[in-house]
């Protein structure tokens, strides 16, 4: 079913209805935007509702809500999946964000009309519906389509991606290699010594591990941390770390970080790993090799046998929708300007979600979403072209695929600022 362009109101698509797509759904429609959800499953919270049983979150609950609706106080510091779910869905709930949403209507293709996008974006969805919207939001997540080095169909034993383990008894045998060391593989590797199995965990490049919380407090939650300087403040928590932690060559077989600079690294909020290092639950062996059967060699010349290898060897970046040359990638992740929303050359398409800046998620969901609504008035009420806005953003990489997610909002809202004043908007 086609329905012709929309009228006098402008339409806004949202893809997804995760933590990211619920945030933009809910700034939007509080603002007064028209807007359509489209959701492939059939409930709210996405990939919240799928990964294993042990994760918890890694910021603290006071600091990790989403705008305007915080966290309930009676929930623990770090709150379990379960918790996170039923917080999550508590949200849509609370502002009726579900009346926005068609479930069970995967988005299968998002098309532009005019150049980039100028003019808007015809969505295609897997239940026949073609419908024209002023812009697009992709909140569709990040962490859905699993990576796997080539290694994992050598493999004879039980073969798991992260994403698809849940719990202990999904493994076969006692021996298991988790391989990777971000924070779903130590959480991983720490739950199989709970269910007391024989770990190890294949590290293949060295990472400062950092606690979650500094004298009995959460770190994000440190007031007189927080108002350092960035580069005093990595400093001081990386002296912190050490003296929590100690070095690297406390542990067995940890092997050394290319850099101790904390910035320069993805955060990994995990000690518990380097506990059961010490207590020689868990043992620390290199990258791999080769894979023979169930024979895994690494770099080192070493040998083992497993029954189950898990990998967290993390995610692609996919959008099965849309075009992938009409993106600008680096690294396998699309370019994008303004808080990592706006992809370089389109127009009234933006990004929700796929940033990964340091600290809590969800809060960031909401800012970006703000920063879009400012964008899209301007659209409306003055035709400003996108790549106009590119050509204006002042002193801000679109190289940026990870950090310097901070530096990038405030500039582009000084931006706007400016450009809302000179306009009317």
């Amino acid at each position: 079913m086609t329905e012709p362009a929309s009228g006098d109101v402008p339409r806004y698509c949202v893809i997804g209805a995760g933590a990211a797509g619920l945030a933009a759904l809910q700034v939007l429609t509080a603002q007064g935007f028209a807007v359509e959800c489209f959701e492939r499953g059939e409930n709210v919270g996405g990939q919240w509702h799928q990964t294993y049983d042990s994760l918890h979150l890694i910021s603290s609950r006071n600091v990790s809500g989403f705008l305007k609706f915080p966290m309930p106080s009676d929930l623990p510091v770090y709150p379990s999946r379960a918790q996170m779910c039923a917080y999550i869905t508590s949200f849509a709930d609370r502002f009726g964000l579900r009346r926005h949403i068609r479930f069970g209507s995967e988005v299968t293709s998002v098309t532009p009309e005019g150049p980039q996008g100028r003019d808007g974006w015809w969505v295609g969805t897997s239940d026949g519906l073609r419908r024209r919207f002023d812009g697009v939001l992709v909140a569709n997540g990040h962490f859905w389509d699993p990576h796997l080095p080539k290694d994992a169909a050598d493999f004879a034993g039980r073969s798991l991606h992260s994403s698809q383990y849940r719990g202990p008894a999904d493994i076969v045998g006692q021996r298991v290699l988790v391989v990777g060391a971000g924070n779903s593989g130590c959480d991983l590797a720490v739950d199989m010594v709970n269910a007391r199995l024989d770990v190890s965990i294949s590290i293949r490049q060295g990472r400062v591990f950092q606690p979650k919380a500094f004298f009995g407090r959460s770190r994000s939650e440190i007031a007189w941390l927080a108002r350092l300087p960035p580069r005093i403040q990595e400093r001081v928590m990386r002296v912190l770390v050490h003296i929590v932690a100690g070095p690297p060559e406390a542990y067995p077989g940890l092997p050394l970080p290319l850099t101790r600079n904390l910035n320069d690294q993805p955060p990994v909020l995990n000690t518990l790993l380097l506990y059961w290092i010490q207590h020689g639950r868990i043992e620390v062996v290199p990258a791999i090799d080769r894979i023979e059967e169930q024979t895994v060699r690494f770099t080192d010349g070493t040998a083992r046998d497993f029954d189950t290898i898990l990998w967290a060897t993390g995610y692609r970046i996919t959008l099965p929708f849309l075009d992938s040359t009409l993106l600008r990638w680096a690294d396998g992740v699309p370019l994008r300007v303004a808080g990592m929303t706006v992809p370089v050359g389109l127009q009234r398409l933006y990004f929700i979600g796929l940033a990964d800046p340091r600290g809590p998620q969800l809060p960031v969901f909401g800012q970006q979403t703000r920063l879009v609504a400012r964008l899209l008035r301007l659209t409306e009420r003055n035709g400003l072209p996108v790549d106009a806005f590119h050509r204006q953003v002042p002193e801000t990489r679109m190289e940026v695929v990870r950090g310097e997610w901070m530096s990038q909002m405030k500039a582009t809202t000084r931006l706007v600022d400016r450009l809302e004043k000179q306009l009317g908007g």
